[in-house]
Formats: structure tokens, sequence, C-alpha cells
């Protein structure tokens, strides 16, 4: 009951924990391109929407400038970010114009930023500001951001107009001789109109026109009307998207396969081989009676070394040391003095030592004779060797 009561909590935990990030999960941001897909403010999907309901023949093109279709009139390019237009699209859209279309260019807010070709072609420069206007609205607050525009010359598309509603920005100026503003305010201008062989390029500043949250405002409707009236209109969507990254070049392709081929040479190289099946090897271990046999065979035919006899009074003397007290550099027969027993006995096996080491060869015998008296002295000096008769006893 415990365990169910425990789980339960748990439970409801969870669930508090759920409810709370999804309800102060944050919405995405608002788009600011001004594409036919965007449903936001300023964004052209209502534009887009009402032509088509309209009954014109509107679309969206996906792809580059220089495959339009044969039967377009009108190209509208909304502020596009995504990619810059190459010069061989503007050549493509210069030879559409002079063919007698229509280019209807929504220039960004900043200049020289984006669309570097497009706007070398078209002369563009950045005008002054325009100056506030209420007029026409409702309210100052129907669009507290923007600025009412005069129809200078009502030309084209802008023929029957009294006024557009536009950002309150900065205007253009198109360096053609040929060009002729059509609307603005004061000495800012908003529209442009540049004829080109059959046909003329608009170049407004900026994409509020198209912009729905001021697409009912004033003519602004009647704008697009008039261009879609031309016949079928096309809204640039391919230059509002990213362009794709750059292909790997072929050296990142190049390392990667000799990275392939260097570890594939180490795991053949290093790898476990698995070759035909073979009987297992029995091993047989060797008794410890083998190896005592063979170290008494090694001790028989090993000789013995000159050098071994003076360690033996070596160990002796720093016995004496430790345990007696007896001084290494004190001369033997004074140390013999000072043992307590065993003196005379130290200084016999010193001598046979002594002499031991002067023959010519040493015996093996004759190593073992001495080893003994030396291996009496030291349980002599530890105290062994009367421990050892007292147990005879």
């Amino acid at each position: 009951m415990k365990n169910l009561r425990t789980t339960a909590a748990f439970g409801v935990l969870i669930a508090l924990a759920l409810a709370v990030g999804l309800a102060t999960r944050e919405e995405a941001p608002e788009s600011l391109q001004p594409t036919v897909e965007n449903t936001g403010a300023q964004g052209a999907r209502a534009l887009y929407l009402y032509l088509r309901e309209g009954g014109r023949s509107v679309d969206a093109h996906t792809s580059s400038l220089e495959s339009l279709p044969d039967a377009t009139r009108t190209v509208v390019l909304a502020a596009p970010q995504g990619r810059p237009v190459s010069k061989d699209e503007v050549a493509a859209l210069e030879r559409f114009v002079q063919g007698g279309g229509t280019l209807v260019y929504l220039s960004p807010r900043e200049l020289g930023k984006h669309q570097p070709a497009l706007e070398d072609w078209l002369s563009l420069e950045q005008g002054p500001l325009m100056p506030a206007s209420s007029r026409g609205l409702d309210s100052k607050m129907a669009d507290a951001g923007g600025t009412t525009v005069d129809i200078w010359l009502g030309a084209g598309p802008l023929r029957g107009l009294s006024g557009l509603r536009v950002s309150q920005d900065r205007g253009l100026r198109l360096h053609h001789d040929d060009a002729v503003p059509l609307a603005g305010l004061g000495g800012a201008v908003a529209v442009w109109r540049w004829s080109l062989g059959k046909g003329e390029v608009y170049v407004l500043a900026g994409a509020d026109l198209a912009e729905n949250r001021r697409l009912e405002l004033l003519d602004n409707l009647r704008f697009w009307d008039g261009l879609a009236a031309r016949g079928p209109l096309l809204f640039d969507e391919f230059h509002h998207q990213l362009a794709p990254p750059p292909p790997l070049s072929r050296g990142i392709w190049v390392f990667v396969a000799q990275v392939l081929a260097v570890g594939l040479l180490y795991a053949v190289s290093r790898g476990t081989r698995f070759g035909a099946a073979r009987p297992l090897r029995q091993e047989r271990h060797r008794s410890a009676l083998e190896y005592v046999r063979s170290m008494g065979w090694l001790m028989r035919r090993s000789k013995v070394e000159r050098e071994l006899l003076p360690e033996l009074e070596r160990a002796l003397r720093q016995l004496m040391q430790e345990r007696l007290g007896i001084p290494l550099a004190l001369a033997d027969a004074d140390a013999a003095r000072l043992m307590e027993r065993g003196g005379q006995d130290y200084l016999d096996a010193k001598a046979d030592l002594t002499r031991t080491h002067a023959q010519p060869t040493v015996r093996p015998a004759d190593y073992a004779r001495v080893a003994r008296r030396y291996a009496h002295l030291e349980r002599v000096v530890t105290g062994r060797e009367s421990d050892a008769r007292e147990n005879a006893a």
C-alpha cells in the first residue's frame, strides 16, 4: 500500500511538471519575410490569397529567375533577403522587361547588403526619411508606424489612386535619367517607374504595400489589382530561401578515404587471424621435485666463486656489530677478545678462511667447511647455539 501511494505521488508530480512545461513553452518568433506563405503581420499571404480568390492568374516561383514561364506578365520581388539575385538572373530580368514584361521590386530597407547585383543594375540609393502623415485614416492609431504618401503621377497601376500607406522610413533614389518618381511625401520618394524597352520597372521603398498589416489601408489593394489585371503575376519565392551550403571539397573526401584506408590497414595488420582448427595441446607442468633436482644438478656443475669467502667474513662482522657492539674497523684479535665466548673459534675460522682464499682453486668442500664454521659463529653471536645445547640436554 505504501509503494502504491509513493507511485501515485510521483505520478502527480510528473504530471504537474509536464503541465507547467507545456504552459511556459515559448512560441516560435514571427517571421519577418514577406513571403506568400507567411501569415504574420509582415507576410504576403493575404495578398496572394486575395488575388487567387479574385480569379487572378497568380503563382509562386521557387526556382531561378533565369527560367521564368513564357506567359508571365509581371514578376514581383518582395524584399528578398535569403539569397542574392545573381548577375545572370539580372540579365534574364532585363531581357524579360525589354520584351514587354513588368518588374515590381520591393526593395529591402538595408541597401548594399542583400541584393548588390540588382541594386547596381537599378542604380539604387537610400533617400531621405519620410515625414509622418495620417491622411486618409480614421484614427492615428490605425497604423502608428506608417505614413501616407501622395500620388504625384497616376501612371500604370497608380492610375486613379489617391494615396498609399507605407512605413515611415527612408525613401529611395533611382539614378536613371528616364526614371520617374510616381509617389512620395515631401522630398522622399516611395515609388519609382523606369521604362526599359517595351516594359517597365516599378521600384518601391520596402515591402509595405504587400504586407498583411497594411494591405487594406487606403489604395494599397487597388495597386495590386492594377498589376494583376495585366496578366499572369509571379511572386518570386526562390530568393527568400537560404542558399544551400557549399558541397564538401574534394580534399575532405580524399582525407576521409585516407583515414578509412589507414584504419582498414591497421585492422588487417593487428586483427586476429582465424585459421584451420588445430588439436588442443596438452601442457604438462613440472613437479616441485623436478625443480629441486634441476637446482641440485646446477649446483653440482657450478663452481664456487672466490668472492663468496670474504662475504662470509663481512656478514659475520656486521652481525657482531649489531648484536655485540663490536665495530667493523676493530682488528680481528681485539674483536675476538670482546666476544664473551667463541673468540678462539672466530680466530681459527678467520685463519681457515684466509688459507682457503689463498688457494689457487676453491673447492666446494672447502667452501662448505668454512661456511659451516662461520654458521656456527653466527649462532654463537645470536645466542642460538646455547639454546640448541639446552634443548639437546
